[in-house]
C-alpha cells in the first residue's frame, strides 16, 4: 500500500516542486558562496562560470586583513548582543506571559491592553524617543545601549499568555500541594513544559538580534561597538568595492543563522503550534 502511494503521479510531482523550490531557496546561498571564492576579476566577469577556476580564499583574507573594518570585533559584538538578547527576552517573556495568563491581580486585563497596542505602533515612531533615553542613560557606543532595548518583546507574550492559558492546571495544583507558590509553580512545572515554545522564540529571537542594523548603527557610532551586519555595510559604502570580501562577509555572516535554523526549525514549527493546542 505504501509502495503505491509513493509512485502515484501526484507525489512525484509534490516531490517534483518541494525539490525546484529547495533549488530556488538554495541557489542564492550558491552564488554567494561561490563569488566569495573567485577573485574580483571573476566575479565581473560577463561570461558565467559554475565553479571557481582557480578557488581562491582571497576574499576572506581581505575581509579580516582590512584595517578599516573590525570585521573579527564586529562578529564577536553580534555574538555578544545574539547570545544575551535571545534567552533573556525569551524568558522575559515567559515571565509575562504566565503571569498574565494564571495570576489575578487586579488591572491585568489592562497591562494586556497596553502590551498589545505597543504591536500597533510602528518601530519609527518609538526610535527617536528610545535613542534619547538610551543616550542619556550613557548607552551611546556600549553593548547594553543596542541590548537593553530589545529585552522586552511583546509579541512573544503573546504567545506565551496562550500557551499557558492552556496549560493544565491539574498540574499547577498539584504543585500547590507540595507547598509551590506561582514562582515555584512557574519555575518547576510551568517552564519546563514550554521547551519548544522556549526554543522556537529564543531561535527567532536570536536570528532577530543578530540581523538588526539600523538601532546598532545608531548607538554604535564607534567603529569598536559595531556589529557584523554594519561592518558588512561598509564594503557597500567604500569608494572601490571588493566583491570577493563583500560575498565572504555574507557567508560569515549567514553561517550562524544557518546553524540556529537547522538546530531549532522542528522547534519552531512545534513552539508555535503549541500555542493553538485545545485542552
Amino acid at each position: 500500500m505504501r509502495e503505491t502511494t509513493r509512485g502515484t503521479p501526484a507525489t512525484i510531482l509534490t516531490y517534483l516542486v518541494v525539490g525546484v523550490a529547495a533549488l530556488l531557496f538554495l541557489a542564492p546561498f550558491y552564488v554567494m558562496l561561490r563569488a566569495a571564492l573567485m577573485t574580483g576579476t571573476q566575479v565581473t566577469d560577463p561570461d558565467w562560470r559554475w565553479l571557481p577556476d582557480p578557488f581562491t580564499l582571497q576574499g576572506f583574507t581581505d575581509l579580516f586583513d582590512d584595517p578599516s573594518v573590525p570585521m573579527a570585533g564586529a562578529l564577536g559584538n553580534s555574538f555578544v548582543i545574539a547570545i544575551v538578547t535571545a534567552p533573556v527576552s525569551t524568558l522575559l517573556g515567559s515571565m509575562a506571559g504566565y503571569a498574565l495568563a494564571r495570576i489575578s491581580v487586579p488591572g491585568r486585563g489592562v497591562v494586556m491592553s497596553f502590551i498589545v497596542v505597543t504591536l500597533m505602533i510602528p518601530a519609527s515612531a518609538t526610535f527617536v524617543p528610545t535613542f534619547v533615553l538610551v543616550s542619556a542613560m550613557g548607552g551611546v557606543d556600549t553593548l547594553w545601549g543596542v541590548i537593553v532595548p530589545g529585552l522586552f518583546n511583546a509579541f512573544s507574550v503573546l504567545l506565551f499568555r496562550n500557551f499557558y492559558l492552556k496549560f493544565p492546571q491539574e498540574i499547577e495544583e498539584a504543585g500547590r500541594l507540595d507547598g509551590l507558590g506561582h514562582l515555584g509553580v512557574y519555575w518547576r512545572l510551568a517552564l519546563p513544559n514550554s521547551g519548544a515554545l522556549l526554543a522556537s522564540l529564543g531561535a527567532l529571537a536570536f536570528i532577530e538580534s543578530w540581523n538588526a542594523f539600523l538601532w546598532p548603527l545608531v548607538i554604535g557610532q564607534d567603529p569598536e561597538s559595531w556589529t557584523a551586519q554594519i561592518a558588512l555595510s561598509t564594503f557597500l559604502t567604500s569608494q572601490s568595492i571588493n566583491l570577493p570580501a563583500l560575498f565572504a562577509g555574507a557567508v560569515v555572516t549567514v553561517l550562524p543563522l544557518v546553524a540556529v535554523f537547522l538546530f531549532a526549525q522542528r522547534y519552531i514549527v512545534q513552539g508555535i503550534a503549541a500555542t493553538g493546542m485545545k485542552d
